[in-house]
């Protein structure tokens, strides 16, 4: 048996981030985008350097994302390359990563915790129209069809939604994920941020209480 190192070594870091990217290139995130996918994904995702995305500066962090997609489009098998799909695992892995509490705090992902995007699937993007209103967001024609300049306007959108709540874009799947059905998986009927809407209901009113 492999003996195990303290919590927190760089043995162990390495350890969380591969658990990490098998977690996030899971086969349901690879579903009918050919085989060997999910294991070149696993593959790539656990070598990438994380410390490059604990960055202050929006520009300096997408400069990575985009070129770490570039490389994970290029590692993907031939029948499953797409930049939609590389876009979609790398935002998986790391907003994992920042919810790791090992990986963040190492690599200071806070810092940059707002310039993550959310991934974007038939799923989320579904929501992001919905909350936008028809016509203000591009069709959905699928993860292998998601072009950059269509992602952008998403990723927008989902900041704009997500800063009315005080939140990053990123976490808003996490909030639609506690929306769907245990049983059957199904999101609500009308796409929006339930969970959203009941914490500004908790909030403390700001208007001055009147006596009757």
């Amino acid at each position: 048996m492999r003996r195990m190192t303290k919590v927190g070594t760089s043995e162990f870091l390495r350890a969380a981030q591969v658990r990490t990217a098998r977690i996030a290139a899971s086969g349901s995130a690879t579903r009918r985008q050919g085989p060997g996918a999910a294991r070149a994904a696993r593959r790539f995702l656990a070598t990438v350097e994380l410390r490059r995305f604990g960055v202050p500066s929006a520009a300096t962090f997408r400069q990575h994302l985009d070129k770490a997609t570039g490389r994970l489009v290029g590692a993907l098998p031939r029948t499953a390359r797409s930049w939609g799909l590389a876009r979609k695992l790398l935002n998986i892995f790391l907003r994992d990563a920042l919810y790791t509490t090992y990986l963040c705090k190492r690599f200071g992902l806070r810092t940059a915790e707002k310039f993550f995007e959310i991934p974007l699937d038939s799923i989320t993007s579904r929501q992001l129209r919905a909350a936008a209103g028809r016509g203000a967001l591009p069709r959905w024609t699928g993860v292998k069809h998601l072009r950059p300049d269509v992602s952008k306007q998403y990723q927008l959108h989902a900041a704009l939604l997500a800063e009315k709540d005080g939140l990053a874009r990123v976490h808003l799947d996490t909030y639609w994920w506690g929306e769907r059905d245990d049983e059957t998986g199904a999101l609500p009927r009308v796409a929006g941020n339930a969970l959203l809407a009941a914490r500004r209901r908790a909030r403390p009113s700001q208007r001055r209480r009147t006596t009757p």
